[in-house]
C-alpha cells in the first residue's frame, strides 16, 4: 500500500511538472519579441518617474542613483580580477553598475548612461569566462548583463548586441548545463535561488534567439527551485540562513518570481509556496530599535534598504512591512547606491503610497523551521525600547553556527548582548581552513566565532554543541505585554546532560530574564554561562555585574541556589586565521553541578535592579 501511495505521489508530481513544461513552452512561444521584457516593460518607467516626483523619499533614492551613475561614467570598466576562488565581487559590481546605469537611461534618456552601460557589458563579455567553478559569480554576472541587454536592446548597435548575447549564452547559460558546475540545481540553500534566477534572466533576455534553451532552462528552474524554497520558508517564513542570507536568497527568489510574472504572465505558483509570503515579517522583526539585526549565523549586523520588501508589501497588501524601510529612505546617512538591486525597489514600489506606511501592530514574531527564532520588543516607535532575539535550530543548517539558545538584547538604544556574526570566508579559505565541512569534529568548529564558546549560550565540560541536535521554540506567551518563549535544547547537549531548557521573557515591559533549567546525568558537569558584550564590564559582587556603554548602564544579576563564580574572559582569537574581535569581551559564570541533580539559573538584564524572581519554566504563562 505504501509503495502504491509513493508511486501515486510520484506520478502526481511528474504530471504537475509536465504540465508546467507544457505551460512554459506555450508562454515562451507566445511571448512578445519586444524589448524590454524584464521587470519593467516599455513605457512603465513613466510610473516610476511619477512616483519620484510625488514622494521625497523616492526622489532621494532616484537622485542617489543618478549621482552615482554620473560618477560611474568616468570610472574604468571592470576587469577580471579574482579574489581567491571567487570572481563574485566583480560580478556583483557589474550587476550594480549595469542595473543602475540602465535605470538612469530609461528614466532620463541621457545617452551617457546608455554608452557607459554598453561599455561595461562589452568589457565583461570579453572576459575569458565568468568563473563557473563558483557558480554564484556566473549567476550574478548573467543577471546584470541580461538586464542591460534587455533594457537597452533597441538602442544598442547590432554588433554589441551580438557580443553580449553570445556572452550570455556561452559564459552564462551553457556552463549551467555542465555537471561540474550545476550542483545548485539540487541545493537547498541560497545557491539554488540565486543561480536559477540568473539563468532565467539570461534566457528570457535572449529568448527570441534561443527559444528552446529558454523553455528548457525555465522548466528546469521550476523543477529545481522548490528544493530550496520549501525548507527555506516552511512553515512560518523563518529563513534558515539568517538575516544576511535572507536578503541574498530571498531577493533573488523575488527577482525570479517577478521576472516570470512580467515576461510570461505567470510565476507558476512559486510565490504561493508555504511560508514564502510570510517571510517579510521575519526579516522586519529581526532588526532591533538600535537598527542592528539579530545577526545569528553567517550574517552581517547592519540593516539596509531591501528592494524585496517593497515587493512583499504589495503582494501582501501590507504597507507596515515598509516601516523601517521608509525611515531609512528618509535618512541622509544611508548610502543607497551600494545596493546592487536598488532600481528594483523603485520598480516594485512604484504604486506604493508611502503615506500609508504605519508601524506594525504586533511586537512578537515566532517562526519554526530549520532555524526557529523568537523576536520580541516593547515598541516599534521608541528608540529606547527593549528588543530580544533568541535562536533555536541546529548547527547542521547551512551557514549556521553553534549558537542554539543564544540571544541578543537591545535596551536604551544600545546592544548589550551581542553576536559576532560571520567572518569573511576568503580570510579562512586562504589559510586552508576546512570551512564548509559541518561534521561534528570538522575544522569549521575550531573557528573562534563559530562554536558555542563564543555565543550567548551554555557549554558543558568545554564540549561543543551536538551538530545533529535540534531545538524548536516549544512554547510562547500570547500576551504581548509579557512576551516569553521556552525551548528544550537537550538534544544540543546529548550525552553531556540529561536535560537543558532555556526560557527568555520581557517582564513588565521593564527588564529581560533568561532562565536555564539543567538536569545532569550520572556524572557531575562544569557549566559555563556565557555573554558576549561590547560594553565595559565590572563585577560588583558574587551575583551582580555592571555593564556600561556610551554613558548608559545595565545590571546583569544572577539568581540561583548553586555556587557560581562570575568571570570575565577575553575575546582574543585562538588561531592565526581567526578575525580580531576588538572592544568586546565575554562575561558570565562557571558552576559545578553534581551528578544526577537539577539546578536552575536566572539572569536578569535590568536598568534599575528591580526584578521579580523568575519561577520554573513550567509555570510561565506560555502555551
Amino acid at each position: 500500500m505504501k509503495k502504491l501511495i509513493n508511486l501515486t505521489l510520484a506520478l502526481t508530481l511528474l504530471s504537475g511538472f509536465c504540465m508546467a513544461q507544457q505551460s512554459v513552452s506555450e508562454l515562451v512561444r507566445s511571448m512578445s519579441a519586444q524589448h524590454p521584457r524584464l521587470l519593467l516593460l516599455k513605457g512603465e518607467e513613466t510610473l516610476v518617474n511619477q512616483q519620484v516626483k510625488k514622494h521625497t523619499e523616492w526622489n532621494n533614492v532616484h537622485q542617489a542613483i543618478l549621482a552615482e551613475c554620473d560618477k560611474l561614467v568616468n570610472e574604468k570598466t571592470l576587469e577580471r580580477i579574482q579574489t581567491g576562488k571567487r570572481l563574485l565581487s566583480v560580478s556583483r559590481e557589474c550587476l550594480r553598475r549595469v542595473f543602475q546605469l540602465s535605470y538612469a537611461y530609461r528614466t532620463t534618456g541621457d545617452q551617457k548612461y546608455l554608452k557607459r552601460a554598453e561599455s561595461e557589458m562589452l568589457a565583461v563579455s570579453g572576459f575569458t569566462d565568468w568563473n563557473p567553478s563558483h557558480f554564484l559569480d556566473v549567476a550574478e554576472m548573467t543577471l546584470g548583463v541580461a538586464i542591460g541587454y534587455d533594457w537597452l536592446h533597441d538602442k544598442l548597435p547590432e554588433e554589441s548586441r551580438l557580443k553580449i548575447r553570445q556572452a550570455i549564452r556561452e559564459k552564462g547559460i551553457d556552463p549551467s548545463y555542465d555537471k561540474k558546475y550545476n550542483g545548485f540545481l539540487s541545493s537547498d540553500n541560497n545557491w539554488n535561488q540565486v543561480c536559477n534566477a540568473g539563468m532565467v534572466f539570461g534566457v528570457l533576455a535572449i529568448a527570441e534567439h534561443e527559444p528552446d534553451l529558454a523553455e528548457k532552462t525555465i522548466a528546469r528552474a521550476l523543477e529545481s527551485l522548490p528544493k530550496a524554497v520549501k525548507p527555506a520558508y516552511h512553515p512560518d517564513g523563518a529563513y534558515p540562513e539568517g538575516f544576511g542570507y535572507w536578503e541574498y536568497g530571498t531577493s533573488f527568489n523575488v527577482l525570479l518570481v517577478s521576472v516570470l510574472e512580467k515576461a510570461l504572465g505567470s510565476d507558476f505558483g512559486l510565490s504561493q509556496s508555504s511560508g514564502f509570503l510570510k517571510t517579510a515579517d521575519f526579516f522586519q522583526n529581526l532588526v532591533g530599535p538600535t537598527g542592528l539585526a539579530h545577526n545569528w549565523g553567517d550574517s552581517g549586523l547592519k540593516n539596509g534598504l531591501s528592494p524585496a520588501m517593497f515587493w512583499f508589501a504589495v503582494k501582501n497588501d501590507d504597507p507596515t512591512l515598509l516601516w523601517s524601510q521608509r525611515n531609512m529612505m528618509s535618512s541622509k546617512n544611508v548610502r543607497f547606491v551600494g545596493n546592487r538591486l536598488l532600481p528594483a525597489m523603485l520598480i516594485w514600489g512604484a504604486k506604493t503610497d508611502l503615506e500609508k506606511v504605519k508601524a506594525p501592530v504586533h511586537k512578537v514574531w515566532i517562526g519554526q523551521g530549520p532555524s526557529p527564532v523568537a523576536l520580541m520588543r516593547t515598541s516599534w516607535t521608541d528608540p529606547n525600547a527593549i528588543f530580544v532575539g533568541v535562536k533555536a535550530g541546529s548547527p547542521s543548517v547551512s551557514h549556521a553556527h553553534m549558537d542554539i539558545g543564544s540571544f541578543v538584547i537591545d535596551v536604551q538604544g544600545e546592544r548589550w548582548a551581542s553576536d559576532f556574526g560571520m567572518q569573511d570566508y576568503n580570510s579562512l579559505e586562504t589559510k586552508g581552513v576546512d570551512l564548509w565541512n559541518r561534521a561534528q569534529n570538522s575544522q569549521r568548529w575550531e573557528v573562534f566565532r563559530l562554536n558555542n564558546f563564543a555565543h550567548n549560550t551554555l557549554t558543558f565540560d568545554g564540549q561543543l554543541q551536538n551538530v545533529k541536535g535540534y531545538a524548536k521554540i516549544d512554547t510562547r506567551s500570547h500576551d504581548e505585554a509579557q512576551p516569553a518563549v521556552t525551548m528544550d535544547i537537550s538534544q544540543i547537549y546529548k550525552d553531556q546532560v540529561a536535560e537543558a531548557k532555556r526560557g527568555i521573557a520581557i517582564q513588565d515591559q521593564k527588564y529581560v530574564v533568561v532562565r536555564d533549567e539543567i538536569k545532569t546525568l550520572d556524572k557531575p558537569v562544569k557549566m559555563r554561562w556565557n555573554l558576549l558584550t561590547a560594553a565595559e564590564v565590572k563585577i560588583i559582587d558574587g551575583k551582580t555585574v555592571e555593564l556600561t556603554k556610551n554613558g548608559k548602564k545595565m545590571l546583569l544579576k544572577f539568581e540561583t541556589k548553586a555556587k557560581i563564580e562570575i568571570k570575565i574572559w577575553p575575546t582574543t582569537p585562538t588561531h592565526d586565521y581567526d578575525a580580531a574581535n576588538p572592544d568586546t569581551q565575554f562575561v558570565g559564570f562557571e558552576v559545578e553541578i553534581p551528578a544526577s541533580s537539577s539546578e536552575s539559573f536566572n539572569a536578569y538584564f535590568t536598568t534599575d535592579g528591580k526584578v521579580k524572581p523568575a519561577r520554573a519554566l513550567t509555570t510561565w504563562n506560555v502555551k
